[in-house]
């Protein structure tokens, strides 16, 4: 029996797969934070980080890339940026010099402070084109596929053990 020739290659085909979707949404999400926040010069892993910190003051580096499932290595840049723009300050730990904590500087709670309603618009940007039925099973399937995908992530979300060494669940 012949065998059934392939499907003609198409963008079609592209254009509807899941993980094209996903890439998109993600470039448009980005793209949204950036043009609702344009004015704190903060990208969404900055402010991500800034609230880990803010959440978890003493943090380290390696329990910061575990809460807000970042990669450790590039992590360091975005460290240093905040650093640099007085948002967060790095103290050695009392027990291991070698292990630097982060902390938010005035500057840096002032930042999160003013960013907060910039960030709401942009979340709502986001959904805003679907009815509110359709938002809330979008991010229902959403937080179900990131759960259940978590382990196939180069960086997964290992909030809980992270915080948990802290001694700071929560």
């Amino acid at each position: 029996m012949p065998s059934k020739p392939p499907p003609p290659i198409t963008m079609d085909a592209v254009y509807a797969a899941p993980g094209y979707l996903f890439r998109r949404m993600q470039q448009i999400a980005v793209s949204i934070f950036m043009e609702e926040c344009k004015a704190f010069d903060l990208t969404p892993v900055q402010y991500a980080a800034l609230i880990a910190i803010h959440t978890h003051p003493g943090i380290d580096a390696t329990r910061l890339s575990a809460v807000i499932a970042f990669d450790r290595s590039t992590l360091g840049s975005v460290i240093e940026r905040l650093q640099a723009k007085n948002f967060i300050e790095r103290k050695p730990a009392a027990e291991d010099k070698r292990i630097k904590l982060l902390y938010l500087t005035k500057p840096g709670v002032a930042i999160l402070r003013e960013i907060i309603p910039a960030v709401e618009r942009a979340q709502a940007r986001m959904l805003e084109p679907l009815k509110p039925t359709e938002r809330k099973a979008l991010m229902g399937l959403m937080s179900q596929l990131v759960e259940l995908n978590n382990e196939a992530s180069r960086v997964p979300l290992r909030a809980e053990d992270a915080l948990e060494h802290l001694g700071k669940v929560g």
